[in-house]
């Protein structure tokens, strides 16, 4: 057992998280996570409706009755998103702690705390955690360039980055990008950080809601494994390196390039239907981490967070006890 702040706060029983992630983050996934003694967090825009998303909640509810979150990511879309009644869906399911991310989490913070909810809001640099801070929100997840998703613009590794974040804030910080093991749990907490938060590693598991092509891919993956898309449109992300992000790269590179150009292979819903639905590991894009290259095997929720917390303890009993 390992307690801290983490655990303190959300009620469970070890220092990790999983965080939001689309079409991946569902019911299947974050009841065996929350099973497992970690934090799970429903995505809540992987429902196609706020009404969908009530009914994600309590499907997770049929699995589990540990604690778990919903994730709230807050971007630009073409079709408008509604996010207040996803909010009330949220708030009206009796969440105790939401995960945001994307754009300024402002209209939303001051809903969910005022409905005693807890909010975690995902960061990229120090300077956008202390404004979020400065919003009113409970905990800061803190993105090293490491991580799969959007890693900003800065590129800092989570080896700087996380005892900078902690160094600046008042409020605890849970690290995140490119960890997957019990050394990076024991690592972060080093660094100052309260616990982990895993994504591409929640991947690799039997509960994952992704073809069986996916999470063996990611164990064969190495570190190197990974492509930078769409810096040029000052949109970086780290996705899996396959033809698809290639090309996108090779073009994005290409003098008077915009994302127009590139739309057609970077669409979401064909990375979700060709990749993650149907396994064809060529044909479109996919979200993964640097993380890849330090997993080696597709397990249960409860057998991945076990040798974590089992490594981990063992770490900080033996390898890294005082000597003389």
């Amino acid at each position: 057992m390992i307690r801290t702040a983490f655990t303190e706060l959300f009620g469970v029983e070890h220092p990790i998280s999983c965080g939001g992630m689309t079409a991946v983050g569902t019911a299947s996934l974050i009841g065996a996570v929350a099973n497992a003694g970690a934090l799970g967090f429903l995505t809540a825009l992987t429902q196609p409706t706020p009404e969908g998303l009530v009914k994600e909640i309590a499907r997770t509810r049929d699995l589990t009755d540990k604690p778990f979150g919903v994730n709230l990511t807050i971007l630009p879309t073409i079709e408008p998103v509604p996010y207040e009644e996803y909010r009330q869906a949220i708030i009206e399911s009796g969440i105790t702690v939401v995960e945001t991310a994307g754009a300024n989490p402002g209209p939303h913070v001051e809903h969910f705390k005022a409905a005693g909810v807890k909010v975690v809001h995902k960061a990229v640099s120090v300077r956008h955690a202390l404004k979020a801070q400065a919003l009113g929100v409970d905990v800061i997840s803190i993105d090293g360039f490491e991580c799969a998703g959007h890693p900003g613009e800065d590129d800092v590794p989570g080896l700087v980055l996380i005892p900078a974040a902690v160094r600046a804030l008042d409020i605890p910080v849970i690290a995140s990008g490119g960890i997957a093991t019990g050394a990076g749990l024991v690592a972060a907490l080093a660094l100052g950080a309260v616990g982990v938060n895993m994504g591409t590693r929640f991947m690799a598991t039997d509960e994952a809601p992704v073809h069986d092509n996916v999470k063996q891919q990611i164990v064969r993956n190495t570190e190197r494994d990974t492509v930078l898309v769409f810096r040029e449109f000052s949109n970086t992300g780290r996705v899996a390196r396959n033809s698809v992000s290639e090309e996108i790269a090779e073009i994005s590179r290409r003098p008077g390039a915009t994302f127009d150009d590139v739309a057609h292979l970077a669409s979401g819903a064909r990375g979700r239907e060709r990749v993650l639905a149907s396994g064809d590991m060529e044909d479109g894009l996919w979200w993964a981490s640097q993380a890849q290259g330090l997993i080696d095997e597709v397990a249960s929720c409860q057998e991945v967070v076990a040798r974590i917390m089992v490594d981990a303890r063992t770490l900080l009993d033996d390898r890294l006890g005082v000597v003389g």
